[in-house]
C-alpha cells in the first residue's frame, strides 16, 4: 500500500518551497535534488519509484523498481509520462549512515525524496521533501558508547547534503521537521550537550 512522506512518526523531514515552482518546472527541480542524493553503497535493495494522483488516499498510478543508484534519466522519463499538477512523485532509496543494532555498524537506511504538484493535496504544502530517516539516528544516547561521535557523523552527512541542494535550489523558505513536533534543532542542542558532559 502506498503511503505518504509522513507515514511514520518520528521521521526527520526537510522541506523546501521554491520561488517559481510550478508544473513547467516541478521535476527540474526534483531532478536536482535527486542527483545530489549519496546513495547508499551497501544497501543490496533497489529503489522505488511512484507517482500517486490527487492525495494519499489516492493509489499509485506508477510503481517500478530500479537498481540503485537509479538511471535519473529513466526516473524522469517515466515521471513525465504521468506529469499533472495534481501529482506526487517519491523515490524511495537508502543511504548509508551509523546505526547501533546492538553494536555500531555503517548500514543502509531508507529515506525518500518527494516532489509535490502544486495542486496535490498535503501538508504542510510543500515543493519538495527528503525523508531522512527516523530521527533518533541524529540524537546521541546518553550513557550510550560512542553514540555522541556515531551520531556526528550522521550529522555531518545529513549537513552535506542539505548544504548541496541548498546550492541548486531557489529556494523560498526550508525546514527541518519530525512527527514528534518539537523543534528538531532544540532537542538536538539538549542531546548534544547532555552525551558531552557524559
Amino acid at each position: 500500500m502506498v503511503t505518504d512522506c509522513n507515514r511514520m512518526a518520528d521521521q526527520l523531514y526537510l522541506s523546501y518551497w521554491l520561488r517559481g515552482f510550478n508544473e513547467q518546472n516541478m521535476l527540474r527541480q526534483f531532478e536536482k535534488m535527486l542527483a545530489l542524493f549519496p546513495y547508499s553503497r551497501l544497501s543490496q535493495q533497489g529503489v522505488v519509484f511512484r507517482i500517486i494522483p490527487l492525495d494519499y488516499n489516492q493509489p499509485a498510478v506508477f510503481e517500478q523498481a530500479y537498481p540503485s543508484p537509479p538511471d535519473l534519466a529513466a526516473v524522469l522519463e517515466a515521471a513525465k509520462e504521468f506529469l499533472h499538477a495534481d501529482s506526487s512523485y517519491r523515490l524511495e532509496a537508502s543511504w548509508d549512515l551509523w546505526e547501533r543494532e546492538p553494536d555500531w555498524r555503517l548500514a543502509p537506511v531508507r529515506a525518500a525524496l518527494c516532489c509535490f504538484g502544486p495542486e496535490f493535496e498535503h501538508e504542510p504544502d510543500d515543493n519538495l521533501r527528503l525523508e531522512f530517516g527516523i530521527e533518533s539516528l541524529f540524537l546521541p544516547e546518553p550513557g550510550v558508547s560512542d553514540s555522541l561521535k556515531m551520531v556526528q557523523s550522521n550529522i555531518k552527512s545529513l549537513l552535506k547534503l542539505v548544504h548541496d541542494v541548498d546550492d541548486r535550489l531557489n529556494a523560498e523558505r526550508r525546514l527541518l521537521w519530525s512527527e514528534s513536533g518539537e523543534d528538531f534543532y532544540k532537542r538536538l542542542e539538549r542531546a548534544v550537550s547532555g552525551a558531552g558532559q557524559r
